[in-house]
């Protein structure tokens, strides 16, 4: 089994992404039926350079001040807030104990943060300010929160992508607007959605794996946690949640600590000494293709306000062969990634309740 694992990855590879992991790069937008043909049916990323241009958020929102606080100086908006930038994560446990070492993944939770209502303005200065006291803010709510939260932005940028909108026949389910400084990071996981993501200013930094490489990440079930505002000290506090239930999540972090590098190499070898993940960095006034069910992992460079901009149209995805094929695989695990799951599960006791 390992060698059917093996021989897939390079096949997919070989025949479909290339031997290079850099992301492919297109001078302008594709017509419809390129984008259709050599990107979407495929299953394959890239990026198209000088496809927003003529957006007025290009300027209005990077070369004003002022522009942004005051175009949503009454609005109220959803600002995650986290101890480290690190919302949707695996976290030590509160329950861990002095006896148990915080890489032990029995004393490891999937942490969502907590989630501030706050005018825009304030929200804006929280994040520009990038310090890590008492938190870090970053505005990513999604739910489609660009059409709701933001609209009175509406008319800076386009309310779907157009070429992108005719090849795959459908408008977005949901335009979602993302603000964060260099501690924001979002780690290892996959959407079902076909994702157009713009950024307006500073960089995104991605890391790709294609679906046929999930094995690799190690997915196993977490107790879901929150972090939780204080109102009197103003502190952070993390809480499992009640009743209990268990997220399905990555286990792999690609950029471990150096104290416990060879640690997470030796636990999660398939990722390690496996194949490189795609790599490309998105910057001001380009798109990312990211195909549905495509894992990635991503960092920020902010830029020199602090903040960077983005703005991403989640289309639907066809629930189709490909997506049959890709559940099935999932659910054949490798030898090796077994051996390793049931280590991380030895000393997990609870029922899982999967919340897919």
């Amino acid at each position: 089994m390992e060698e059917v694992v093996q021989k897939l990855q390079e096949d997919v590879r070989e025949l479909s992404l290339g031997t290079s992991t850099r992301v492919e790069r297109l001078d302008g937008p594709p017509s419809p039926l390129r984008f259709l043909r050599d990107y979407v049916s495929p299953n394959k990323p890239c990026i198209i350079s000088n496809a927003i241009q003529h957006w007025p958020a290009l300027t209005t929102w990077t070369h004003n001040d002022h522009y942004l606080s005051q175009k949503l100086s009454q609005s109220i908006v959803s600002v995650h807030l986290t101890p480290n930038g690190q919302a949707d994560a695996l976290v030590p446990s509160p329950t861990t104990t002095s006896t148990t070492t915080t890489t032990s993944p029995s004393s490891l939770c999937f942490a969502s943060a907590h989630t501030q209502l706050m005018p825009f303005p304030e929200a804006l200065r929280l994040i520009s300010s990038g310090s890590s006291d008492p938190f870090v803010a970053y505005a990513q709510e999604q739910n489609d929160c660009f059409r709701s939260e933001y609209s009175s932005l509406s008319s800076d940028v386009e309310s779907h992508i157009p070429w992108a909108t005719e090849a795959l026949g459908c408008h977005p389910e949901a335009v979602n607007l993302w603000i964060g400084n260099h501690l924001s990071t979002t780690s290892f996981h996959k959407d079902h959605y076909e994702n157009l993501y713009a950024v307006i200013t500073g960089e995104k930094h991605f890391l790709l794996l294609p679906p046929t490489d999930v094995h690799r990440l190690y997915n196993r079930n977490y107790p879901a946690a929150r972090y939780s505002l204080s109102q009197d000290t103003g502190e952070l506090t993390l809480q499992l949640e009640e009743p209990r239930r268990h997220v399905p999540w990555c286990s792999v972090n690609p950029y471990p600590p150096a104290a416990i590098k060879d640690q997470e190499v030796s636990k999660f070898p398939l990722y390690f000494n496996g194949p490189r993940p795609f790599e490309c960095t998105v910057k001001a006034g380009e798109i990312l293709y990211l195909p549905s069910m495509w894992f990635h992992h991503v960092k920020q460079s902010p830029d020199n306000r602090g903040r960077t901009i983005a703005i991403n149209y989640w289309y639907d995805m066809q629930f189709d062969i490909k997506y049959a094929y890709f559940n099935m695989w999932q659910t054949i695990r490798s030898p090796l990634s077994s051996n390793t799951l049931a280590v991380l599960e030895k000393n997990s006791d609870d029922s899982a309740i999967i919340n897919e």
